[in-house]
């Protein structure tokens, strides 16, 4: 038996994808070079577009929720569970956050969470029926091709 179903792992990537986004539009801030901050700032905008669509596809699945308390509470514990122990967590987020001071560190930063993302999409989808993967194959894809952006313009800028 699964822990997680794929609707819960696509609700967790709707979640990191606005972690994302904030973060992007924030290293955006920290840019010099016209390259870099138009890399962050696309980055920021596909965040949100992929929060979208992982919004859509989660709208399309079925979903066997818990008994909750109230509504929204498994939401909300999902919510609480992605930034307080998952990829972006909101202190190890604001205290990394507080460390970087240029773009290349915003480029460090940026890679390992997406290398994180994927590592954490991977391990989540071996817990998943194979039936349903397709959600988070297409996951993986999107945060691989940050990655590769993300690296070569890294390589670019140098040390």
């Amino acid at each position: 038996m699964a822990v997680f179903e794929a609707s819960d792992i696509v609700e967790v990537a709707v979640r990191i994808e606005e972690n994302g986004a904030n973060f992007y539009r924030y290293a955006v801030q920290l840019a010099g070079k016209e390259e870099v901050k138009a890399l962050f700032q696309r980055l920021a905008e596909e965040e949100v577009k992929h929060r979208q669509t992982f919004a859509a596809i989660l709208a399309g699945m079925s979903r066997n929720l818990p008994p909750e308390g109230y509504d929204g509470e498994y939401a909300a514990y999902l919510h609480d569970y992605v930034d307080n122990h998952l990829v972006f967590t909101a202190e190890a987020f604001a205290a990394e956050l507080a460390k970087l001071r240029n773009e290349a560190a915003a480029l460090d930063f940026a890679i390992q969470r997406e290398l994180d993302s994927i590592h954490y999409y991977r391990e989540m989808r071996e817990m998943l029926p194979a039936g349903e993967c397709a959600a988070i194959d297409r996951i993986i894809a999107e945060e691989k091709e940050h990655f590769i952006r993300l690296s070569a313009l890294r390589k670019r800028i140098g040390p």
